[in-house]
């Protein structure tokens, strides 16, 4: 689906369902160099059991025009604005790595039109490398080796015969990268990542449910970068779920049934708050 958000044509993948008034909403929010196709599983389930699906190309990446965010708050703007265009009330956030600190922000921002809060591999702050930051400018493949080793626990993860996830993470990378000629996504979205200093803030105004749903083995935003925040909303009396998965940082591909699982429980169980 294409809608118009600031002037711009923002693509959504919507699961193969037209909207529906009736049913809730989930947004689902992408990160560094990644687009909608991630959640793929996680966004065509929901999208046919009961739930309005909008998967986001964040601007300037793969099919959505306008200005790649330089910064978190950005972005969280950006999935604001793209509510209102759609003149969408209320909704759940769910967001993986940078888009995590996006969904974070923008439930912030939203208050009481945010209806969950799902933050997959997130970490506060969410600092990357110098030598990573550099690379993605002046040498975007060798960073982008770089990041999908880290990223991955395994090379066959249960998506069916043939799937190997480390050459489609470097062709999605890729793929998205040259969809933007006239911005280095790679490097805006790590810069984003390594100057965002808002999380203890944010969560702090958060007012519904969180899940946090982290990899065990996860080498980009280890278990323990979230633990601040996790502190934050119990001391505040928050609702708060912490879901651990034994696979590294791209849940949605590597455990795509068990992060389908855990998002879809906690959205069911909180559903009537």
């Amino acid at each position: 689906m294409q809608v118009q958000v600031n002037g711009a044509q923002t693509y959504c993948y919507t699961g193969g369902k037209p909207l529906n008034p009736g049913q809730p909403t989930v947004v689902f929010i992408h990160g560094v160099l990644n687009d909608h196709s991630v959640w793929a599983l996680q966004s065509r389930y929901l999208a046919h059991h009961g739930w309005n699906v909008l998967a986001v190309d964040l601007p300037g990446h793969s099919r959505s025009q306008g200005e790649a965010p330089a910064s978190v708050e950005q972005a969280a703007d950006f999935i604001i604005a793209l509510l209102d265009a759609l003149g969408i009330d209320r909704a759940a956030l769910v967001g993986h790595s940078w888009g995590s600190l996006i969904a974070l922000e923008a439930a912030a921002r939203l208050e009481a039109r945010a209806s969950h809060l799902v933050l997959v591999g997130t970490a506060c702050p969410m600092k990357v490398s110098p030598a990573l930051i550099e690379s993605s400018l002046h040498e975007p493949e060798k960073a982008l080796h770089l990041v999908n080793q880290f990223s991955r626990s395994t090379l066959a993860p249960p998506l069916g015969a043939g799937v190997w996830v480390y050459g489609a993470g470097m062709a999605l990378g890729r793929r998205v990268l040259r969809s933007n000629p006239q911005v280095n996504v790679f490097h805006r979205g790590f810069v984003a990542c390594d100057s965002y200093a808002g999380g203890e803030q944010a969560i702090a105004s958060v007012q519904c449910p969180v899940l946090f749903l982290l990899g065990t083995l996860d080498q980009m935003t280890p278990s323990k970068a979230a633990q601040g925040l996790i502190a934050r909303v119990r001391a505040a009396g928050g609702r708060v779920q912490v879901e651990s998965l034994p696979v590294g940082h791209n849940q949605m591909t590597e455990a795509p049934d068990a992060t389908l699982q855990a998002i879809r429980g906690f959205l069911t169980h909180h559903a009537a708050n």
